[in-house]
């Protein structure tokens, strides 16, 4: 018993650990959502000579280069770039087309003002969602490593499943939030920032990795919690009822110890009615 419910709750350890690494690290990077967006090419000039659009049309070295466009009115979508960008909660990068590198601006001022304060909401939801893994994490490590007693170790272990639920639940909650606030700046916001084609990156997948392996803990560590509760009242069951079949048969054998007794004692008192009848009847 005492082996099994260590393993439980070493899985439940590591897949806390997992959540909690998986949430910080998405929590700091930028690629939660990542695409391409659709902006007009600069004009070719000494340090640009490439991707650029030659606004005066003189003959160049450079006109041989597919990649110089001619302006006119005729050059439709030869006229834009597609320049990749990645967006994270706190901020969103973008591709220089005029330079190497890329430059960052706060996701937060690009989102619409109707979503600043869900988007606050998520960044909150998210706070606390890691706040409430290191709180499950620390005391299913108490309950691992320093728990002296079952009592005391299913204690901490109901609170470890609590906290990891209301953190997972959390966690959900600030994922979908984001995912709305995100769509939703991709039809409102910036004109300049719209994105022509977007998907979900690594780090929107480690987020919901986290919650996956943050609700596997809390499954697990209920289900450690569960057995060890029955297991122990199916032990207490035991224990009571060979109390009892002992007491039975102890009760049993001073029952018959004392029949036994008062049999021999009714004996002696009729021996020594004889013997006064006998010693008190004339000769």
């Amino acid at each position: 018993m005492k082996t099994n419910r260590r393993c439980r709750a070493l899985l439940a350890v590591s897949l806390n650990l997992m959540a909690l690494l998986f949430s910080t690290t998405a929590f700091i990077t930028t690629h939660w959502c990542e695409g391409t967006q659709r902006v007009p090419k600069p004009s070719c000039g000494k340090e640009k000579k490439t991707n650029c659009l030659n606004y005066g049309g003189n003959e160049t070295a450079n006109e041989t280069n597919q990649n110089v466009v001619h302006y006119s009115w005729e050059t439709g979508d030869d006229r834009f770039l597609f320049r990749y960008f990645h967006t994270g909660i706190w901020y969103s990068c973008e591709e220089n087309i005029n330079a190497a590198g890329e430059k960052c601006r706060s996701f937060i001022d690009l989102a619409p003002a109707s979503e600043k304060g869900v988007l606050w909401l998520s960044v909150v939801s998210e706070v606390l969602y890691i706040l409430l893994l290191v709180v499950g994490f620390s005391l299913m490590c108490l309950e691992l490593f320093h728990s002296s007693s079952v009592i005391d170790g299913l204690k901490l272990n109901a609170f470890a499943a609590v906290f990891t639920v209301l953190s997972g639940l959390l966690g959900m909650v600030a994922h979908m939030m984001y995912t709305q606030v995100f769509q939703v700046t991709v039809s409102l916001g910036p004109e300049d920032w719209r994105p022509h084609s977007w998907d979900y990156g690594w780090s929107f997948c480690l987020a919901w990795g986290s919650f996956t392996c943050c609700m596997a803990a809390s499954v697990t560590t209920l289900n450690s919690y569960t057995k060890t509760v029955i297991e122990f009242r199916h032990k207490r069951k035991i224990f009571e009822q060979g109390f009892r079949e002992e007491q039975n048969f102890l009760d049993q054998e001073a029952l018959k110890y004392f029949r036994e007794r008062a049999e021999e004692e009714r004996a002696e008192a009729g021996d020594l009615r004889l013997q006064c009848l006998h010693s008190c009847s004339p000769n």
